[in-house]
């Protein structure tokens, strides 16, 4: 069964001639697409000629996929799109991708432009590389969106992609910690270790003792596991920022009044908690009006 082909399509606030200039310009297409860490247009011996061009991905550790490509403008002058086809492929075997075909179009619209790709490829090694894409091309179809989403940012708002990108991923790598942290310790110190310090804590603050009370920190065990796994699944990650800002100093507070000697602990949650406060100051202030994949169309209407 094959795969349907990859479409990603958002209207932007602004004429047909600067999405053009941003897409088929290597220099600026390279900064904002996701999917390309660098792109070289080779010389044409003649204009009709399409426009060949060699591109490289990093994807980390080092590795890099370089590839190949042949695309051709048109434009239509009764109604002012233009259409960018596409032929590309690569010869690495570390590609899933052996070989594709696609287009990009640009619709002029009252408000702007309707920006819009289709494209579709061939995979290596067979009916292992069709369940790899059964995995992968989801994920370069997100990649696709989120790089259009900063593309329009960057047009409409003017935001560069390389700050977008950084916010992103910087807010990514805090939203995984606070899952990390949470999930952490609601399951080994309160669950599986059931900690005494974590009992006697509990003890002070209430009337709660001896086994009501382990009972009590292992339902609270599960909670923190239930909001580490909220930081990776809730999208508005603004709201749980701002209840943490509010929620850090009040278990500071409570943990001081429990057993004031804690603050004199290595690692005590005077300041574990207070680093945590901070980091989440900062992903409040990073997540907001983050460039995301959900603001494209991703299916055509017939398609529907």
């Amino acid at each position: 069964m094959k795969n349907k082909s990859v479409y990603v399509e958002i209207p932007i606030e602004v004429d047909v001639k600067e999405v053009w200039d941003k897409s088929q310009k290597p220099d600026l297409h390279e900064q904002w697409d996701l999917r390309f860490s660098s792109i070289t247009y080779l010389p044409k011996k003649s204009e009709d000629d399409p426009q060949s061009f060699l591109y490289e991905t990093k994807i980390g550790l080092g590795l890099k996929v370089a590839g190949w490509g042949r695309s051709i403008g048109t434009h239509n002058k009764e109604d002012g799109s233009k259409i960018s086809s596409l032929h590309f492929g690569t010869d690495q075997k570390i590609s899933p991708i052996s070989e594709g075909k696609g287009y990009w179009k640009y619709i002029p619209t009252e408000q702007g432009t309707t920006f819009l790709t289709q494209y579709d490829y061939d995979v290596r090694y067979g009916l292992f590389g069709r369940l790899l894409d059964f995995f992968f091309r989801p994920m370069i179809g997100w990649a696709t969106a989120l790089s259009f989403d900063v593309l329009k940012r960057w047009l409409e708002k003017g935001e560069l992609p390389r700050t977008q990108y950084l916010r992103f991923f910087s807010s990514t790598l805090v939203t995984l910690l606070f899952f990390f942290v949470w999930f952490y310790q609601g399951l080994v110190p309160k669950i599986i270790a059931q900690h005494p310090e974590e009992v006697a804590m509990l003890s002070s603050l209430s009337s709660l003792k001896g086994a009501n009370a382990v009972t009590a920190v292992g339902i609270i065990g599960v909670l923190e596991m239930l909001f580490g796994l909220l930081w990776l699944f809730y999208r508005k990650k603004r709201h749980l920022h701002l209840l943490q800002i509010l929620v850090f100093p009040a278990l500071t507070i409570s943990a001081l009044i429990a057993d004031p000697s804690i603050s004199y602990h290595p690692f005590n949650p005077v300041t574990f908690n207070s680093s945590l406060w901070i980091l989440s100051i900062i992903g409040y202030i990073l997540t907001k009006d983050l460039p995301t994949a959900t603001s494209c169309k991703r299916t055509r209407k017939s398609d529907a």
